[in-house]
């Protein structure tokens, strides 16, 4: 039996790749990709099965570009998985703290560990863009001068010892993941959905959309914004939903469909927040 073909931002070990086998398992094939572009393009051309994208961390928020690139191409979301954000402090076996000028990693994994740069204000910091990426980098081109911040499955990969655990900020730093494919799975059991639609500019459009949910007894988890691109004052609303009983969801989206335009269900899956 073929292997599933997963395609993630970033390289083996980065938190793309950690997020891939808690969602899939390990035995899997994970095709890198320098971008979440190319990730959409290596699906759309059905070089690989599915996708797995970061849209959101507990810390810096919402990935808006992920939004644009999900309008984009269409792709259905058949799952969802959370993260624990853990981020340790490496380098070569034998390197000692004081022998550290550089550290490198990832922008937002660098302003996740924002306290631990107030402590070691000596140690020069380096952006990369991507946490495993550096300490691959660090064991290709043997630095002895030089750590990285990424997380244990890169530090067991590329054979580089732990020299401080957990120095995130934030211990309780996640981020969710979307899983992507090209058509919706079958006759998988559901629970959530992502949708995105526009409202018209009259007073009280948007409640009147929430309205029908709660009315349903549908928990609304999300809601994100964004500009229609070229229109003034026109937004495309992303909502995650979760609901008990499917009837109410059914009903629902079809009161939903009345009050909206360019109403579009994105994915529906099984709600997994386990982080």
């Amino acid at each position: 039996m073929q292997k599933k073909r997963v395609a993630i931002q970033g390289i083996k070990a980065s938190f793309h790749e950690e997020a891939a086998f808690k969602f899939f398992g390990t035995d899997i094939e994970t095709i890198e990709c320098e971008s979440f572009k190319k990730t959409c393009e290596v699906l759309k051309n059905k070089q690989a099965d599915y996708v797995v994208m970061a849209i959101e961390n507990s810390i810096a928020g919402s990935l808006l570009p992920n939004y644009s690139l999900l309008r984009e191409y269409n792709f259905s979301i058949v799952g969802e998985v959370y993260l624990a954000i853990q981020l340790h402090l490496m380098a070569l076996p034998g390197v000692k703290f004081e022998d550290i000028k550089y550290v490198q990693s990832h922008p937002i994994a660098i302003r996740q560990c924002s306290d631990f740069f107030d402590e070691f204000p000596q140690l020069q910091v380096v952006e990369s863009s991507d946490t495993a990426a550096c300490a691959k980098k660090i064991r290709e081109e043997n630095l002895t001068d030089t750590a990285a911040i990424a997380n244990s499955l890169a530090a067991k990969l590329y054979d580089l010892q732990i020299m401080e655990r957990r120095i995130e900020s934030n211990k309780k730093n996640y981020t969710r993941f979307l899983i992507l494919a090209n058509k919706p799975l079958e006759n998988t059991e559901i629970n959530k959905a992502s949708l995105s639609f526009q409202v018209g500019n009259a007073v009280g459009a948007l409640a009147e959309v929430l309205n029908i949910f709660a009315e349903n007894k549908i928990n609304l988890s999300k809601i994100q914004s964004m500009p229609v691109l070229g229109k003034r004052n026109e937004y495309n609303f992303y909502v995650d939903i979760e609901w008990k009983n499917q009837a109410n969801y059914d009903t629902a989206i079809r009161k939903v469909l009345k009050h909206t335009v360019n109403f579009t269900i994105m994915g529906e899956y099984l709600k997994n927040d386990k982080v």
